[in-house]
């Protein structure tokens, strides 16, 4: 396993030398965390072998040689993989580790083991998934409500952010590509795993929104961050605390509701298109906009049929469409070839039903998780995307509904999705002014690409669901209707997506 690239820590004492700085830190935890990275649902990088780690930098949030308390320590990894065959190997993923340390655990914290390391500066105390700790999590949330540096890591908090102290903290248990803790019935704290450098839309698009007083997104209290590592660089996003809204349901279950007992969800698929327009609205009055004409629909559309390509390789059941798919990127390409050219601007870029909050009070819908795709480069994520794609992926997510739902994708289902994807298309045209059906060519394309995602996600994760996008793939194939037709699926919360709230 190899060894520091970088440190950067704090002093415990004066006299003391920083745990982060022993040079056989990482090397003498190395075993335990290629035992346990792999099995944490985070992790990315699954079915290829850890072959060591490079430590970015690590902070003591609280002093970890203490025998009567417990200690945090905060660690930026790289783990090496070995490459899949074919492939060249690559730099490795970057994960942020929080680790509690305690000469012994209590019964309760005993899940939360990772091991006792056999040697280096922690020899003979257990190390364990700090996020499990409520003492632990208490101590992140009193330094989100004291802004100032700590070793590598800088504390934000908006100047008007009120966080009262002692909220007790406690996981959400459903986790899937982050880890997030609730504290009270006030704030949520999203801890990012896996990161790259700059600023994550998360962070950023929130911010934005409510500077633009934007009401339909939860705006950021707090937030911590990894120093730039060069002069005049972007700092490294590692959490945000934002507002919870207890009482809340997200609309991948209330969806699920309707299905159920059979009710109409056109009222609450209008209302949420609504939300969606005004959402893209403040964003491309606040962030950068452009227009994408032929050299970058060309890029796109190749894009495109890369991913068709690899998913195939890895899918094979997916081979049999995909010429027939290709029509779909290359129609997009030809917008350009003609001419013409299309708005692009920041968009939410995961958009589905899991990403939604209805408020039990008024029924007013917010939007949340602004992360976009973890699986796509921090760079893609933040670059200006059209509209309609989060248009499509949402239309999708009421055909995933229908289709996973109690009614199993009978045709009463499939009507319901029908009806009330072209309710969710009426309301967002009525508050943003562009109807999205009006973009046949950029919704077809957008939804067929999403399908292919939802292969791939569906083939590694969970087999038995691939007839679930594959029913959307035929349809597409096809040349099925994108935008009203009801036989396909598209993203939920359940297939492939991120954390549902936070």
């Amino acid at each position: 396993m190899s060894d520091t690239a970088s440190t950067r820590a704090t002093r415990n004492t004066p006299d003391h030398r920083p745990l982060a700085a022993a040079p056989d830190l990482l090397s003498s935890l190395a075993p335990l965390l290629a035992d346990w990275v792999p099995r944490q649902r985070w992790f990315a990088g699954k079915g290829r072998l850890i072959t060591g780690f490079t430590l970015l930098s690590a902070t003591e949030l609280l002093p970890c040689t203490d025998d009567s308390a417990p200690g945090l320590l905060l660690l930026l990894v790289r783990a090496q993989q070995s490459a899949p065959p074919s492939r060249t190997p690559i730099g490795g993923d970057c994960y942020q580790l929080l680790l509690g340390v305690h000469p012994a655990l209590s019964p309760q914290l005993a899940p939360a083991a990772i091991g006792r390391p056999g040697g280096g500066p922690l020899r003979g105390r257990t190390v364990y998934d700090a996020l499990l700790d409520t003492r632990l999590c208490g101590l992140l949330l009193e330094r989100l409500r004291v802004p100032g540096r700590l070793g590598a890591l800088r504390f934000c908090r908006e100047p008007d952010a009120d966080i009262p102290a002692g909220l007790p903290g406690r996981p959400i248990a459903v986790e899937q590509s982050n880890s997030s803790i609730v504290y009270g019935d006030s704030f949520i704290l999203k801890v990012f795993r896996r990161i790259e450098p700059g600023v994550n839309p998360d962070l950023e698009l929130p911010r934005a929104l409510a500077d633009a007083k934007c009401a339909r997104v939860p705006a950021p209290a707090a937030w911590y961050e990894s120093a730039a590592a060069e002069e005049g660089g972007e700092a490294t996003t590692l959490g945000v605390l934002q507002p919870f809204l207890p009482g809340s349901a997200d609309g991948w279950q209330l969806a699920l509701n309707a299905l159920a007992v059979r009710a109409d969800f056109t009222g609450s698929a209008r209302a949420l298109g609504h939300a969606t327009a005004e959402v893209h609205t403040a964003l491309a009055q606040t962030l950068p906009t452009t227009e994408l004409r032929r050299p970058q629909l060309d890029v796109i559309a190749a894009q495109m049929n890369e991913r068709l390509d690899a998913t195939a390789r890895a899918v094979p059941v997916l081979q049999p469409y995909r010429a027939r798919l290709r029509t779909a990127f290359d129609a997009l390409a030809a917008i350009g070839h003609d001419g013409r050219s299309w708005a692009a601007q920041r968009i939410h870029g995961d958009l589905h039903l899991g990403q939604t909050l209805r408020s039990a009070d008024e029924g007013r819908w917010s939007l949340i998780d602004f992360e976009g795709e973890p699986a796509r480069p921090l760079a893609e994520r933040r670059r200006p995307q059209p509209a309609v794609r989060d248009i499509a992926a949402m239309l999708r997510s009421f055909d995933y509904a229908a289709r996973s739902g109690p009614a199993g994708g009978d045709p009463w289902a499939l009507e319901w999705a029908r009806r009330t994807r072209d309710a969710f298309c009426r309301g967002y045209a009525e508050a943003g002014g562009l109807d999205p059906r009006s973009a046949p060519e950029l919704m077809r394309a957008y939804e067929t690409d999403k399908a292919v995602y939802e292969v791939l996600y569906e083939a590694r994760h969970r087999p038995d669901w691939l007839s679930v996008p594959m029913a959307a793939i035929r349809r597409l194939a096809a040349g099925g209707e994108p935008v009203v037709g009801a036989d396909g699926p598209g993203p939920s919360r359940s297939a492939g997506s991120d954390d549902g709230r936070g």
